[in-house]
This record gives structure tokens, sequence and C-alpha cells, in this order.
């Protein structure tokens, strides 16, 4: 079946990016953790801490399966409660405040052969935006885009700008990146076979962008005034995820496991009273990137 050539696929990009990531961490491992949810499915949780690089983070695979509840129905506008889930889900909260974080999501939703489609994507959240490095990142992101429609980077960056956006702080949680949902052969001009190799492209995207993005900055000196930075930062982080995330609260909705739903907060975070941001710092220079609309390419 289709679906079960989706979830294997999405099994061994998981394999390949955890594989990865501990070589370039050196010092962390996986913990695996295998579930399973009640009424249908399961998944592979999979956590490092501690790193040389990466403080926390996880690399989740999930098949899920059963019925969808009420408030899902209505919000997908269906009328079938039968549904199967499968995606993987990254987010990686590094120790060094120059090194970014990343969250990445592909993921395939059907409920039966004519309401089923591809979603996901990935962004950049620096907690100080290095123009440079931004550029490359939207760069990879544009060429794996342009191998299967070259209308495909403009619109899912725009899609992604207006997506992570903390509407409440008026910015958006980092540099964007590209995101899409309901991606099928009716909005596209490919095949569910074609998206299903685009899904992959993207999922393989991830690992040669992020080690090129650790490398460059995993050896930058850092103060504790760079680490206040961080944690405030990942405070933003933590809202949107809470607040406006659709995979939080699709997880939440479907009875999915707690832990690995909750794996993309940070470990450490801070809520300080009324920041004030010195004018002219590093500071200050990362919150005017942090706007919808900027051209990295």
């Amino acid at each position: 079946m289709f679906r079960d050539e989706v979830a294997l696929a999405y099994q061994q990009i998981q394999d390949s990016i955890c594989e990865g990531l501990v070589q370039a961490d050196g010092k962390a491992k996986f913990e695996e953790e295998l579930w399973q949810r009640d009424g249908g499915g399961g998944g592979r949780t999979r956590v490092m801490q501690n790193g040389n690089v990466i403080e926390k983070g996880g690399v989740n695979f999930s098949a899920v399966h059963g019925k969808l509840p009420e408030a899902v129905k209505k919000a997908f506008n269906v009328e079938s409660d039968d549904f199967f889930a499968t995606g993987v889900s990254i987010v990686m909260h590094p120790e060094n405040p120059f090194v970014p974080i990343i969250h990445m999501n592909i993921r395939y939703f059907e409920m039966d052969e004519q309401t089923r489609w591809f979603g996901g994507g990935i962004d950049l959240t620096p907690h100080y935006v290095i123009p440079t490095d931004a550029r490359f990142f939207h760069h990879r992101l544009k060429q794996t885009c342009d191998e299967f429609d070259p209308s495909f980077y403009p619109k899912f960056k725009a899609t992604a700008d207006d997506y992570f956006y903390i509407k409440h702080r008026e910015e958006t949680r980092g540099v964007g990146g590209i995101f899409y949902d309901r991606l099928k052969p009716e909005s596209t001009n490919l095949d569910f076979n074609q998206i299903l190799e685009f899904s992959k492209a993207v999922g393989n995207t991830f690992l040669p962008v992020y080690t090129e993005l650790i490398d460059r900055n995993r050896d930058q000196n850092y103060t504790e005034e760079h680490k206040e930075w961080q944690y405030l930062r990942r405070s933003r982080y933590a809202e949107f995820n809470l607040v406006y995330d659709a995979g939080t609260k699709f997880g939440l909705e479907t009875n999915g496991r707690i832990e690995s739903i909750l794996m993309s907060l940070p470990p450490t975070a801070k809520w300080n009273y009324n920041p004030q941001i010195l004018a002219e710092s590093e500071e200050e220079k990362t919150l005017n990137f942090l706007k919808k609309g900027i051209d990295w390419v």
C-alpha cells in the first residue's frame, strides 16, 4: 500500500538523520523509546541530551491510525472519521547561542483515496541572526524546491513567514524557511508518487544543511549575556509551539503521546519581565530580522 511505502521512507529518513547528528555532535547518543497509541499505531521517539553541540533534540517518527475526534473532523471539513497519519518531526536546541534552533516536519495524512495529502517544511530559529547563514539556509531550500517546481519555494517561503509568526509579539519565530500543507495532485503539477519524492527530498535536505550550520558556529565563544538572550529566544519558541502550532494541537486532540508531542520544547527558557534591548546591539539587530517578507535569496 502507498501509506506503507510512505511510512517506510520516513523511517529510513529518521535513521539517516539520527546517524548523522550523532556523528556531528560527537558525544551524545539518541535514547529510543518505542510506543503504541491507544486507538491504533505508534512510533519511535528518539531524544539526545547534553551533547557537545545539542543540549536537547528529538527526531520522532510516528504512524498512527484510528478515529478522528469531532473537533478535528470539523477543522478538516470531512465526513469520514477513519484516518492514517505518518511523519517525521525534528527539533534541535543547541548549547551554543550562535548555533540556531532548527525544526523539520514531513508528514502524510490519509482518510481515503479522495482525501489524502502531504505536508511539512523546514524552518530556522537563530538566537542571533547571522545573515550569511540565513542566506545559505534559504538557498539550499530553494534548490530542493526547484528540482520539483520553481513555484514551490516562493509560495512555501511566504506560507512559512505567515505560519511561523508570533502574533502577540508581532515578530516571526525566526528567519522562516518553507512550509506547505495539503499538497496533492490537484494543487500541483505532480502525482502522489512525485509528491512523495519531494517530501523525501525535503527530509534529506535537513542533515547536510544543519551540520554545515553547526560546523560554522559550534566553536564561537559566548558570554553569560549571550546565554540569557538564548533563554529569552527559547521562551518565544515555546510560546509559539504551545499557542499556535497546528501539529501540537493535532497530537493532543488525537490522543498522541505527550512526551513526544512536547519534545519540541527547550530544556531551559526564561520569561524575564520587560527585558530592555540596547540600541544597535546584536540583540536589536536580530529583532530587526524577525519580520515577514525578507528576501534571503
